[in-house]
C-alpha cells in the first residue's frame, strides 16, 4: 500500500464509533470485536466493509459461522447489498472433512481441518487482494485447535500474514466458548467489547466499550449503542469538560415580570434550573414562560417531554395562550416525545447536544427529571449523566 494510504485511518462507517476511536483503525493493523451473540459484531463488521468500499477499498468478509446467503439476507435488511469490490468467502468444511470413511486414523481429524482452514483462508485472501478483512469468527478457529497453545499459535500465524499483505483485519468472536479465552486480547492492536442488557422493563439495551488501543488515545468507559434499520449507531459518552467556551453570564428573563422580579433579573444564562413540585402545581407552564421568552429574544429552544402526551400537552398550554404547535411549525421551537422505556441514558444526551451544536437551541427543558430516572434507574450513575448534561 502507499505511504499515503497507510497514514490515514480507516474509517469504520459507524455513526460515532471514529469519535470513540480518535478517527477510525490504524490500517494494516489486527482488530478484535468480541461480544456474545445479539450485540451487533455482524451488523458493525457489515458497515466497517462498506466503508471501505465507498472509499474505493477491496473487502473480503470470511464466514465459517454463517453462509453467504445468511450474510447477503442481512445486510438487505438495513438496505445494504454485497457487491464490488466486497467479497463473501464462506469457508465450509472440504466434503472429505466431512467423510467418516476418509477420517485419518493415525491424524487427528481437527489437525487436517485446521491446516486446511488456515490454507483456505490464504487463497482467498491472494486472489482478492482485499485492504479490509472480516474473519467471522475466532470461535470456529478455537474449536477446531483445542487447545490453548494451537489456538495461540494459529492466530499468531494469521496476524503475521495479514500484516505482510498490509490488511485492515477485524476478527469477530461470539463468547460461546466456556471458558473465555483472552488470548486475541494480547495479540490484537486493539479490542472492542460490546455488550447487551436486559432491563426489567422495556427494550434490550446495548453498549460498548474500547478495552484496548495500542498507542492510541481513545474515549474510555461505556458508551450506549443501537441497533436500527441503517445499521449500528454509537453515541459517545458525553465529557462536558470537552465543550468548554466563553459566553456572557446574563440574566435571561421568564414571561412573567413577577418571577424575574424574584429571581433578581430571571435565570442566568449557562445555568442549571431544578422546579420542584408536586403534580398541577403548574412546573411545566413555568417553564414554558422561559421557553416563549426565550423565541421571543429570536433565539431556539428545545422541550424534551418525558411524561406527558404531546397532544395533550399542546392543547393545555393552547387553553392558557401558549401555541406551541405555531412555534414548532416555525422552527424556533424544537419539542420532542421521549419513551423512557426505548431510550438510552446516552442516546438522550446525545440528543440534547444534537439540538444545541446542530439547531443552536439556547434553552433547553427537560420534563421531568422522573421520567430522566425511569430511563437509568441506578442513581449514581444517573447523578453523573446529569451532571455531564447539564455541564455541558
Amino acid at each position: 500500500m502507499e505511504a499515503t494510504a497507510t497514514s490515514t485511518k480507516a474509517k469504520t462507517g459507524v455513526q460515532g464509533l471514529d469519535d470513540i476511536l480518535a478517527g477510525g483503525l490504524r490500517r494494516a493493523r489486527v482488530y478484535l470485536l468480541e461480544g456474545s451473540p445479539g450485540t451487533g459484531k455482524t451488523t458493525i463488521a457489515t458497515q466497517f466493509l462498506l466503508a471501505g468500499a465507498a472509499a474505493g477499498e477491496r473487502g473480503l468478509y470470511i464466514t465459517m459461522s454463517e453462509t453467504d446467503e445468511e450474510l447477503r439476507e442481512g445486510a438487505a435488511s438495513h438496505g445494504w447489498g454485497f457487491d464490488e469490490p466486497n467479497r463473501i468467502y464462506e469457508l465450509t468444511p472440504p466434503e472429505t472433512l466431512l467423510d467418516e470413511d476418509q477420517q485419518q486414523s493415525l491424524l487427528y481429524s481437527s489437525d487436517l481441518e485446521l491446516g486446511e482452514t488456515t490454507k483456505r483462508i490464504f487463497e482467498a485472501m491472494e486472489a482478492h487482494k482485499p485492504q479490509r478483512v472480516v474473519v467471522d469468527s475466532l470461535s470456529e478457529i478455537r474449536l477446531l485447535a483445542q487447545s490453548s497453545l494451537r489456538y495461540r499459535r494459529q492466530v499468531l500465524a494469521l496476524k503475521h500474514y495479514f500484516s505482510r499483505t498490509g490488511a485492515t483485519v477485524v476478527m469477530l468472536d461470539d463468547l460461546t466458548t466456556e471458558m473465555h479465552d483472552k488470548t486475541v486480547h494480547s495479540i490484537a492492536h486493539g479490542v472492542i467489547r460490546l455488550e447487551e442488557l436486559a432491563p426489567d422493563y422495556g427494550a434490550e439495551r446495548r453498549r460498548m466499550r474500547v478495552i484496548k488501543y495500542r498507542g492510541q488515545n481513545f474515549r474510555g468507559g461505556f458508551h450506549d449503542m443501537v441497533i436500527k434499520t441503517g445499521g449500528v449507531q454509537v453515541f459517545p459518552r458525553l465529557v462536558s469538560a470537552e465543550h468548554k467556551t466563553e459566553f456572557k453570564r446574563e440574566a435571561l428573563p421568564s414571561a412573567s415580570a413577577e418571577l424575574n422580579k424574584l429571581l433578581g433579573g430571571g435565570v442566568e444564562r449557562g445555568s442549571s434550573t431544578l422546579i420542584l413540585g408536586p403534580a398541577g402545581t403548574g412546573k411545566s407552564l413555568l417553564t414554558l414562560t422561559f421557553a416563549v421568552q426565550a423565541i421571543a429574544r429570536g433565539e431556539c429552544a428545545a422541550m424534551f417531554v418525558f411524561d406527558e402526551e404531546l397532544g395533550l400537552l399542546f392543547e393545555r398550554a393552547k387553553g392558557l395562550g401558549i401555541d406551541l404547535a405555531a412555534m414548532q411549525d416555525s422552527g424556533s421551537l424544537i419539542i420532542e416525545q421521549v419513551d423512557a422505556a426505548e431510550l438510552a441514558p446516552g442516546e438522550f444526551a446525545q440528543r440534547v447536544r444534537a439540538c444545541i451544536e446542530q439547531k443552536s437551541a439556547r434553552t433547553v427543558i427537560i420534563d421531568s427529571l422522573n421520567g430522566y430516572q425511569a430511563a437509568m434507574p441506578e442513581e449514581k450513575q444517573l447523578v453523573l449523566h446529569m451532571h455531564d448534561c447539564c455541564s455541558f
